[in-house]
């Protein structure tokens, strides 16, 4: 039987993280797993009391927040399965979750990663991810499948290919990992993962979904759908996706896209909701990306107690 390690980063959100573990121990039926918890810079050390109370887990204490490619790595580095599974704190399992995702990679050996249709926990019938399309690279877009819809069964279909695995949970195989490299650390916050997928792709393995299998997402529990942080990531690091996986062509549209689309309609979005301190926010976005390499480490922006 091969092996799974569960991943996944805590900061600031204690009893989070706790709803998490709980659920990992009284619905997880698969027998050979590790869980590692990585506690990223939290402003209170949360470990101590967590090796008391929950002795059977690998904790890893960061004293600064490394973004969520650097957490996860941090657990990847102790982590000694076959698969690794990295999972949002803000998540909780179903029973038959992780069988169903080793059996489909054991099924598909050409597989390197794989995420289960996600579902809204406050909401459980609603889809939140059934799969992603295939982006246009030329704007940068891909289209959320299902998101939204009611949950009648609609989606659960065999395995399948997907455009991007989500996030929130995500099965690699070590050997894409050790092939393609780890999730790249510059991001610090969203489209890691899309990155991700793309260089595992590009290593010659598929990216699935496995709509049978089911995992709920307490959505926006950590960030917030208005904040700073957000924007000003969510931007930035759209921008560096383009600048680290697209070709020349494509990179020759975006910008243009980009500058006169996307940033135009956001500050009239901005000022109409009452959020104009957003627009230098998207314009630090922008001038990041003129003014730093696509490997730099540069966060161009301040990260205190508030991911």
């Amino acid at each position: 039987m091969k092996k799974v390690s569960i991943i996944t980063v805590n900061f600031n959100q204690f009893q989070v993280t706790e709803a998490l573990l709980e659920s990992v121990f009284a619905k997880n039926t698969y027998k050979e797993t590790e869980i590692i918890v990585v506690d990223n810079g939290s402003s209170t050390d949360p470990v101590p009391g967590w090796m008391s109370k929950y002795p059977g887990v690998r904790f890893i204490r960061s004293e600064e927040n490394t973004g969520f490619a650097g957490g996860n790595n941090l657990g990847l580095n102790v982590a000694t399965g076959d698969y690794l599974f990295f999972i949002n704190n803000d998540t909780e399992i179903t029973e038959d979750l992780i069988p169903r995702l080793v059996d489909a990679m054991e099924t598909n050996k050409d597989a390197g990663m794989i995420s289960p249709k996600i579902k809204y926990f406050d909401q459980p019938d609603i889809i939140q991810y059934a799969g992603f399309s295939g982006m246009n690279y030329y704007t940068a877009r891909t289209t959320c499948i299902g998101q939204g819809a009611r949950d009648t069964g609609q989606f659960e279909t065999a395995v399948t290919e997907t455009g991007f695995i989500h996030g929130a949970a995500m099965m690699v195989r070590r050997e894409a990992i050790e092939t393609a490299g780890r999730m790249a650390e510059n991001y610090f916050l969203y489209y890691e993962e899309m990155d991700w997928c793309e260089r595992i792709r590009r290593a010659g393995y598929k990216i699935l979904i496995e709509p049978r299998a089911v995992i709920y997402h307490k959505e926006s529990v950590s960030v917030g759908s208005t904040s700073g942080l957000k924007e000003y990531f969510m931007n930035r690091n759209r921008i560096l996706f383009v600048r680290r996986n697209c070709g020349i062509q494509y990179r020759l549209f975006f910008w243009p896209y980009f500058m006169f689309v996307v940033a135009t309609r956001n500050i009239l979005s901005y000022v109409k909701g009452g959020r104009a301190g957003l627009i230098i926010i998207l314009l630090r976005a922008i001038w990041w990306n003129l003014t730093n390499r696509t490997d730099s480490t540069r966060l161009g922006f301040t990260i205190k107690n508030r991911l």
